[in-house]
């Protein structure tokens, strides 16, 4: 009788499992489109319900009507409170200057501790006219934009999220010209994401603490002899004795939880606005009865993701457009909804 084939449980791709630096998650590529746009959006999870739909997507079940769970992500207005400029240094993008809004609202304060001082229109004008100046001469190779979030519309909380957002296009005067459009300026999700296309979820999973091998790996539980001891959740050996340290492959105790992951190739049902959609020329509210639990009512826009979203609720989630589509994607529309549930999910 040959050996049994035991591959080990538990995935090292993730490797090391430890808590994400911040709970803002980050994004360090962006897809490469000619369209100028914002590449993303940012909001708070809600919740999760299920819808009716007619599929569209090419299958067994193209035209017939299927059940389709969804994420509920509610996204306020995004403030777009300046511009950040990159030219090409030697190890990559170095940043050569920011220009930042007029209007800055008070809630930024809470965020960033050094905002500009004596700051006017006049100064505003000239750093806007000298980033331009780089622009067209060639020095700037990347131009983004600085936004922040507006939970206070929400009634969520007053401290807002910060982060940067790369422009899609393939001119860098064109995405400055749009950029210099939007600065100062609120920008909403149905000016940016299309209904139907998809988007690539970037968030901090739920923080489960401490937990030991068998739940943070899959390992085997120990047989009845080895439980007589009391260890009926361990693993069988720390490895072999040569080399003399416990490799990092082996399966041990530890955080578990809260890490920062990226789920790929969500469909963008669809984009709502003040917590209601369309849906057969009427407008329905998403909230369910009683509000989603840990969140209360949708009071904004919101988007409708298909499946679910990493994260707990009230979390910030980040999205942006796929940046390894399949070549075989559903159709650039809102499907057919047919029915939204909106029983209690209590």
């Amino acid at each position: 009788m040959g050996k049994i084939h035991r591959p080990r449980r538990g995935s090292l791709a993730y490797s090391p499992r430890k808590r994400a630096r911040s709970v803002v998650p980050r994004i360090k590529t962006w897809p490469e489109e000619s369209e100028v746009r914002l590449l993303g959006f940012a909001g708070y999870k809600a919740g999760m319900t299920h819808i009716l739909m007619i599929d569209d997507r090419p299958g067994l079940t193209r035209g017939k009507e299927i059940v389709m769970p969804v994420t509920i992500v509610e996204v306020p207005p995004l403030f777009v409170y300046g511009i950040r400029a990159y030219r090409q240094g030697y190890l990559g993008l170095e940043t050569v200057t920011e220009v930042w809004a007029l209007n800055l609202s008070d809630d930024l304060k809470r965020r960033i501790k050094t905002l500009p001082k004596n700051y006017n229109e006049e100064t505003f004008r000239a750093k806007l006219g000298e980033l331009e100046d780089l622009v067209r001469n060639g020095e700037i190779v990347e131009v983004r934009a600085l936004v922040h979030t507006q939970p206070r519309l929400i009634k969520l909380k007053k401290k807002p999220e910060v982060m940067e957002y790369a422009v899609g296009g393939d001119d860098v005067a064109a995405k400055f010209d749009y950029l210099k459009g939007i600065v100062g300026r609120e920008v909403r999700a149905g000016d940016v994401l299309h209904e139907g296309e998809l988007l690539d979820v970037i968030a901090v999973t739920k923080g489960k603490g401490t937990q030991g091998p068998v739940k943070r790996w899959g390992v085997k539980i120990q047989f009845h002899k080895a439980q007589r001891a009391g260890k009926a959740r361990h693993i069988g050996n720390l490895g072999p004795w040569h080399p003399t340290r416990v490799m990092w492959t082996v399966p041990l105790a530890g955080q578990m939880g809260f890490h920062h992951r990226t789920e790929f190739n969500k469909r963008l049902i669809a984009i709502g606005e003040n917590g209601t959609l369309e849906l057969n020329g009427n407008k329905v509210e998403v909230t369910p009865k009683g509000g989603f639990p840990h969140y209360g009512l949708i009071r904004s826009d919101f988007l409708m993701i298909q499946g679910t979203v990493p994260g707990a609720f009230k979390r910030i989630v980040r999205v942006r457009p796929a940046i390894r589509a399949p070549k075989k994607r559903p159709p650039l529309e809102r499907p057919q909804i047919t029915y939204i549930s909106r029983e209690s999910k209590q």
